[in-house]
């Protein structure tokens, strides 16, 4: 949107800014961050048009616009809101509110509208409409300048010094607002003394020092990384603020939080896949020893395999260890293949119990101090840093998910949240007040989070970046409708299941095109699910994992149901970790229709390619009169999207089906929101064909 290029300018025969260059996209906060006397409102004052440049070019949106006045500035989009606030004291709020839109000669009903915006913005703005503005208080003047630009609905906001002079709790809801403002799609350049709060506020940040901008980059990585901290930001604090460079130039405020926590790395050491194979053989011996010498359930399948420890000795003897499956699991309740002495258990979990019955796993302090520190890279791997506020709205108790999330987030440093699943009403005013930065929950929880967040317009005043999801398979329609709805947050696929450890035993990273999983924990083969022998790396089968530290429940070559696929090769990330694909199905759950298999994912995939409609559906298996099997699919339009398109859309979707699955299905369109929604696991398939539960 804007770009400027090697500007200069002077009072008299001073120089007060040499070369700048600088460039702001549409819908980006970037933060202008320098001492006193650096040159930030004088950059902010050639922009507006209020002193000339005395060399170099302002482009907006691609013209040209250097050396513009400011009306016509204005008229172009942008609009500012000075240091000092420059109310005008003698002049009521309202008066002050119309000055910012002079220059447009808006009609007065346009003119009242606007106005009413800003109200809504800034409630204490209404309460004092008809006061003078020269006897509100700091805070509310610095609204009042903030309101007065937005009368121009500009498309780039330029704050000056936005806290000046204000009292923290002041400041803190000035850059509440700021947020709201940049979650709305508002382009804002912000010009701020306090480094720590333009930085945590913005996407990327410039350091001025001298008229020169002397850094630049993403503002999470200016206010995380432990070098640039300490040659920008040090460690500086109110009571000592000439501690860090700026911060001796006059700059306060400037804080570490939890400054240890800062430089702390939960990815493992490995350089070389060599070293990561070395590794993994340590464990695999190890832990085939732990299970025979610990478990007699392990020492028996071991024995009738032919198998004892001392044959281990490369990790290609892998395929010579039995299966492990849930049926072991079950058999062994309430403590099934546990291989240390009860002493050393510390806690149990067990499984949601969404597919039979619960299976009930224990856990020593190792396994539990292993599942924390491999969650915390979850979160480093998504980005979360110890400024995050992560919201956990996933199930605590019994089941591992809440425990997982906690501990984890705890100890990468963030602020834990913890909800817990449900009670809408309560996440949404958590969101709200407690401004959490990262939202944590089962996919059909964001969806329905998302879809009520839409519906009471508050996409704008909550400051989720990231959501980090797992439990259940998703679509591509329904992560992009979780992430429109939540005003563009960015959507991690997290994995895992109870028998092996919990939740984050991977994650997909920032190329979201893969799932990291910790190869330093386990190991995974994909099995042909009907012969059971071993797939070549990029072919689709069930996943089998074996762990390689696990004590009081190690896993040998268990069978998770859960298909996906080897990804060859390092990613684009440049984590040397392992990759397998999103969870495609189970091997379980496929249904089987007049002789084809069909994974409710395929279905996923038909209906994320069509516009129009929604992420939710249903599947429906009977059987009529005549024995033939009958599939129903029920599936809702797309908001907004009107019943006369119907057949339209039935067309299209049963040609998709026909064409990429070779069968017909018995079609039904609904209107948006007709199919439930649920903070848990979404049903999506009802098969009533099999009435027997053993069959």
């Amino acid at each position: 949107m804007l770009k400027i290029k090697n500007l200069t300018a002077h009072y008299g025969a001073a120089q007060a800014l040499f070369g700048i260059d600088l460039e702001i996209a549409q819908g980006e906060t970037v933060a202008l961050v320098g001492a006193n006397g650096a040159g930030k409102s004088t950059l902010l004052k050639c922009l507006m048009g209020l002193i000339k440049p005395s060399g170099g070019q302002i482009s907006l949106n691609g013209n040209d616009v250097t050396n513009t006045n400011p009306a016509r500035m204005v008229r172009l989009g942008l609009a500012l809101s000075p240091e000092g606030r420059e109310v005008f004291g003698h002049l009521s709020v309202q008066e002050n509110l119309l000055l910012g839109a002079i220059p447009l000669k808006l009609a007065k009903a346009e003119s009242t509208k606007r106005m009413e915006e800003i109200f809504s913005r800034f409630p204490k703005l209404l309460e004092r409409r008809e006061q003078l503005a020269g006897t509100l208080s700091g805070g509310e003047q610095q609204m009042l300048a903030m309101g007065r630009a937005l009368m121009a609905k500009p498309t780039l906001l330029l704050l000056d010094e936005p806290s000046l002079g204000l009292a923290p709790l002041i400041t803190d809801e000035i850059f509440a607002i700021i947020h709201q403002l940049a979650r709305s799609g508002t382009t804002i350049l912000l010009v701020e003394q306090n480094a720590a709060r333009a930085l945590s506020a913005s996407d990327n940040a410039y350091l001025l020092s001298n008229g020169k901008i002397i850094e630049q980059g993403k503002s999470s990585k200016l206010l995380n990384d432990p070098i640039l901290r300490s040659a920008f930001l040090g460690a500086a604090s109110d009571a000592n603020p000439a501690a860090s460079r700026l911060g001796a130039a006059g700059l306060t405020n400037i804080r570490l939080e939890k400054p240890d926590m800062q430089q702390q790395n939960f990815m493992p050491t490995f350089k070389t896949e060599a070293e990561l194979q070395a590794h993994q053989l340590t464990g695999l011996q190890w832990t085939v020893r732990h299970a025979y010498e610990g478990s007699s359930v392990y020492r028996q399948k071991l024995d009738a395999a032919g198998i004892n420890p001392d044959l281990i000795r490369s990790l290609d003897d892998l395929v010579k260890l039995p299966l492990t499956t849930t049926a072991d699991l079950r058999d062994g309740y309430p403590f099934p293949l546990r291989s240390v002495p009860f002493e050393q258990v510390v806690r149990v979990h067990a499984s949601s119990g969404t597919t039979g019955k619960r299976k009930v796993l224990c856990y020593t302090q190792k396994d539990l101090d292993d599942w924390t520190h491999f969650f915390a890279r979850c979160y480093q791997m998504a980005g979360v840093t110890p400024l995050d506020r992560v919201q956990i709205a996933v199930g605590y108790g019994v089941w591992t998910a809440g425990m997982g999330f906690q501990l984890g987030c705890e100890k990468i440093g963030a602020m834990a949240v913890p909800v817990g699943p449900g009670n809408i009403d309560m996440q949404i005013q958590f969101l709200l007040d407690f401004q959490s930065t990262v939202f944590c929950s089962t996919a059909s929880m964001a969806l329905l989070m998302a879809e009520e967040i839409h519906k009471r317009g508050v996409a704008d005043k909550i400051a989720v970046k990231k959501i980090i999801y797992g439990s259940e398979r998703s679509s591509r329609a329904m992560r992009q409708k979780i992430s429109d709805l939540f005003g563009g947050a960015e959507l991690f696929d997290i994995t895992g299941l109870t028998e092996l450890y919990g939740p984050g035993t991977g994650i997909e990273c920032s190329e979201h095109d893969c799932i990291h999983y910790w190869g330093d924990y386990y190991l995974v083969e994909i099995l042909d699910p009907e012969t059971l022998q071993p797939l070549p790396d990029g072919e689709w089968g069930e996943m089998v994992v074996t762990t390689l530290c696990k004590e009081a429940v190690p896993l040998i070559r268990y069978r998770t149901r859960d298909i996906t696929r080897i990804i060859p090769g390092l990613c684009h990330c440049g984590s040397i970790l392992p990759r397998h694909s999103r969870i495609k199905a189970r091997s379980d759950d496929t249904i089987k229709f007049r002789g084809v298999n069909i994974y409710p994912s395929s279905i996923d995939t038909i209906l994320s390619a069509v516009p129009g409609i929604g992420s939710e559906y249903q599947i429906h298996l009977s059987r009529d009169n005549a024995e033939r099997d009958q599939l129903r699919l029920i599936v809702e339009r797309a908001e907004g999207v009107e019943a006369k398109r119907s057949a339209e859309l039935s067309h299209e979707i049963s040609h998709q089906i026909k064409k990429q699955l070779l069968v017909s299905v018995e079609l039904e369109l609904v209107d948006y929101g007709s199919l439930p929604r649920s903070e848990k696991k979404s049903k999506r398939v009802f098969d009533d064909r099999f009435m027997d539960e053993i069959v």
